[in-house]
């Protein structure tokens, strides 16, 4: 089979903004080592609306995000601020535990702005997950750009196309934007592990099949191929899947639900370290909503 699973966002609302979350699914958890896949937008503030995120915490995984359009203004308790724009890529580690906000810049606030992207967390390996936390920004004139034929790719993470990310991540992964004219035609090799595509805009196929607006298209096994019925915008993700199972608690990811508990106590308590400049924070919810951690081929 082609397409092995398509998996539906589905809506969430994160205050007044709305988010398309694909990962975690009831059907499947994880892709490779993302355990975590939300498409924020299409949307449009008026002056003086915007996202306010405020601090919360995160162990254990790498956040990504990567805009089509708008902008976000980024804090966290190591101390870094910094606006992502369109095309760049923001990569925070937590390892043992770090906090952050996310906001819109003052600039696109005061004017009104359209916002799109996506917004992936990718579990650390197991002997990397208590690390130190660290945060690294690369800019969109850092990221290999591998022209196709009929269209190109930009490379987030890992090495496809015969180019490979400066995104450093101790795990095989595969993680790229990629934009085709109508009648293309590119590889998905096997060899990239657990694939999928994620289409933003445009209709295409992988072997003959119809990918779904909205849906992740999780790759069956053996070389497939992806066709761009029209112009198409979308995204490949996945890599090699870890052998341990992951917790998924909150904002918290772990091979260990004790790490987890002990999280959540930490932030209740707040021995996290504080992002400077905040004063708000995103308090622990009640009763955070566990995702099981049955594994899925």
């Amino acid at each position: 089979m082609s397409i092995a699973q398509s998996i539906a966002g589905r809506s969430r609302d994160l205050g007044g903004f709305s988010v398309s979350r694909v990962l975690p699914a009831p059907q499947r958890r994880s892709l490779g080592p993302f355990v975590f896949f939300d498409e924020m937008g299409p949307a449009d503030f008026p002056a003086g609306a915007g996202i306010d995120v405020r601090p919360h915490p995160h162990i254990g995984l790498s956040t990504v995000t990567y805009l089509f359009h708008g902008g976000l203004t980024h804090r966290d308790s190591l101390g870094t601020v910094i606006d992502i724009a369109p095309g760049a890529v923001n990569w925070m580690t937590a390892g043992h535990g770090i906090s952050h906000s996310e906001r819109s810049p003052d600039a696109l606030r005061e004017a009104g702005h359209h916002m799109h992207g996506i917004q992936s967390w990718v579990a650390l390996p197991v002997a990397f997950a208590e690390i130190d936390p660290a945060f690294v920004h690369h800019p969109e004139a850092s990221l290999p750009v591998v022209d196709l034929p009929g269209g190109h790719a930009v490379i987030i993470a890992g090495t496809m196309f015969g180019q490979t990310s400066p995104v450093d991540f101790p795990h095989p992964i595969i993680y790229a934007e990629v934009r085709l004219d109508a009648g293309a035609v590119i590889e998905l090799p096997a060899e990239w592990g657990e694939r999928g595509v994620y289409p933003v805009s445009g209709n295409a196929r992988i072997d003959g099949e119809a990918l779904v607006a909205g849906a992740l298209a999780v790759v069956g096994e053996g070389a497939a191929t992806l066709t761009a019925d029209t112009a198409f915008h979308g995204m490949i993700l996945g890599g090699a899947p870890y052998p341990e199972p992951r917790h998924i608690e909150w904002n918290f990811v772990s091979h260990s639900q004790d790490r987890i508990e002990q999280a959540k106590a930490d932030w209740r308590d707040g021995k996290f370290a504080q992002v400077p400049g905040e004063s708000e924070f995103i308090p622990l919810p009640e009763t955070p909503a566990p995702v099981p951690v049955t594994s899925y081929p």
